[in-house]
């Protein structure tokens, strides 16, 4: 499998846990998105050994510019902070943008949220890209996984979910006493719990999803990110 070596064992499990009809749909690598070599991303570019909690996403954004393989990494996104606040991409995207808003609240950076107190915001030891945000994330060892790993139309949404859940079951096996955090938020909690073993050391952080205004000053999410920067140019 195209993953980071630490992973490969693993992940390769995993996939093979997949329906075999499924795995011949993901090997013809067309008609979905992110494609074959890029849909498993997360796996490549942070190793087993450095990861410390898990970040389930539902599905990949559906645009292909924007599904690039992390949950709720928007590749379409060239910029994060505009003269006005925040971007114009960021406030298309609304789980983007409200978890940007509860991170700026709970690094401590602004006590209340407008576009004018965020223009006015001293940014000179904030990250601006969205690949640095990743490259953040990754190095508090927060690897960012969706349930459903492709895309293809809106009203598949939940065949791909049903379809990854052997690959989610085995990948959780295979983790259940490394004292990794998963961080659950939505409706994904329920599903994801139902798929962990019964014997585990998993530690569980559930809260609402990003996409819900009350994620950016829910008092549980806000003391979970004031741990981790994850705005700031170096950590």
């Amino acid at each position: 499998m195209n993953v980071h070596e630490s992973w490969q064992e693993t992940i390769t499990l995993a996939y093979e846990a997949l329906d075999a009809k499924y795995r011949a749909f993901l090997e013809d690598d067309s008609g979905y998105f992110p494609d074959f070599d890029n849909f498993l991303n997360a796996f490549k570019t942070l190793p087993r050994g450095k990861t410390k909690s898990i970040l389930f996403g539902q599905d990949p954004y559906p645009r292909a510019a924007s599904a690039i393989g992390y949950a709720f990494i928007d590749g379409a996104v060239k910029t994060l902070f505009c003269d006005k606040g925040l971007s114009r991409e960021v406030n298309r995207a609304t789980s983007l943008r409200n978890f940007m808003k509860m991170l700026l609240l709970s690094s401590g950076r602004l006590d209340e949220l407008t576009q004018e107190n965020i223009a006015r915001l001293d940014k000179s030891g904030i990250i601006d890209s969205i690949h640095k945000w990743r490259d953040n994330f990754e190095k508090n060892g927060i690897l960012l996984l969706n349930s459903a790993l492709v895309f293809t139309k809106k009203e598949d949404v939940k065949q791909h979910a049903k379809a990854f859940k052997p690959f989610v079951r085995t990948l959780l096996g295979q983790l259940a006493h490394e004292n990794i955090e998963l961080i659950l938020l939505g409706s994904i909690s329920k599903e994801i719990e139902l798929l962990l073993p019964p014997s585990h050391n998993f530690k569980l952080f559930c809260a609402c999803h990003p996409y819900n205004i009350e994620f950016i000053t829910d008092k549980k999410v806000l003391e979970r990110f004031s741990k981790t920067d994850l705005l700031a140019k170096c950590i």
